[in-house]
């Protein structure tokens, strides 16, 4: 009886939804899926699944159960991998999730050295705006950026960037420049939708005093790089990460306006699962990234 390959067996079937789905994933045939989880039932005395003509689902104790087969496989993998380490060259794939814009200027280009620095890993690098489930999603990490709410992740802080208001000298010459928050409505403005705060942009003054308003935009987009673009065509102001304008301010093509006032700095790290024994090949790009950020090139 392997009972490891059980809980493999079970857990495959419970993350695919079927057993056509988890034999495809473990290489087996659909007979052999449904013996192995009818060999579990029969062992532990309880019903793991709930069967229908469309649909399977895992009943409460298939739930719990799951869980545990989840963590227990979890922990043999690394127990392999720390093995592995220990006597040769970190191997194996890493699932990555990152931002798109950031993702694109400053992780592309790196991706490559790393590689070549660690011949037998794999990339799955997958770039999204969107908060994944690390561990429903099968991440092994993801780069975030924002203040991060309290969760059972570990993070290791990559880089700072704040938010810069600024605009082309083609509109401030059009439209003149805003002085203080108050006179933001009264400008074209092209806003960030994914912003946790909205439309309402905070800064701090010059005597330390905070002061939201609420802006009212021409354009509104989940893209910061659209919104880069369309102020690099004098379409209005815009309030964007520094990782992102820092080039088009340092070449003059957008200027920071409202001398005096600072909008919000924003932490970038790589948030990954908590385990007691982290994949060598996860600390090794965990390691990586934060050489490569140690001098932000966008400050």
């Amino acid at each position: 009886m392997d009972r490891f390959l059980e809980m493999q067996v079970f857990s495959n079937v419970v993350d695919a939804g079927s057993f056509t789905g988890a034999a495809d994933a473990l290489g087996m045939s659909k007979a052999a899926v449904s013996r192995h989880v009818a060999e579990l039932e029969e062992r532990l005395g309880v019903r793991l699944l709930h069967r229908t003509t469309r649909k399977l689902s895992p009943t409460t104790e298939g739930e719990i159960f799951h869980a545990r087969c989840r963590e227990l496989l979890a922990n043999l993998l690394e127990a392999e991998a720390e093995i592995t380490a220990r006597s040769g060259e970190a191997a194996g794939l890493l699932k990555v999730n990152v931002p798109v814009s950031f993702g694109l200027m400053h992780l592309a280009a790196l991706w490559p050295a790393f590689l070549a620095r660690h011949p037998k890993l794999l990339l799955d690098i997958t770039l999204s705006d969107r908060v994944v489930d690390l561990v429903e999603e099968g991440f092994d990490c993801a780069v975030r950026i924002g203040q991060l709410p309290a969760s059972t992740l570990i993070s290791r802080r990559l880089a700072s960037t704040r938010l810069v208001l600024c605009a082309s000298p083609g509109y401030l010459k059009r439209r003149g420049e805003p002085v203080q928050p108050a006179d933001l409505p009264a400008h074209e403005v092209i806003s960030y939708s994914l912003f946790s705060s909205g439309e309402n942009w905070s800064f701090t003054g010059p005597e330390g005093e905070e002061t939201s308003v609420k802006v009212l935009p021409r354009v509104r987009t989940n893209s910061g790089d659209t919104c880069r673009a369309a102020a690099l065509q004098d379409q209005g102001l815009i309030l964007q990460p520094s990782f992102i304008v820092g080039p088009d301010l340092a070449a003059g093509r957008l200027v920071e306006t409202m001398a005096g006032y600072r909008s919000r700095e924003l932490g970038i790290y790589v948030v990954y699962p908590s385990r007691r024994f982290v994949a060598p090949k996860l600390r090794l790009l965990v390691d990586f990234m934060v050489e490569a950020f140690a001098k932000p090139q966008w400050e």
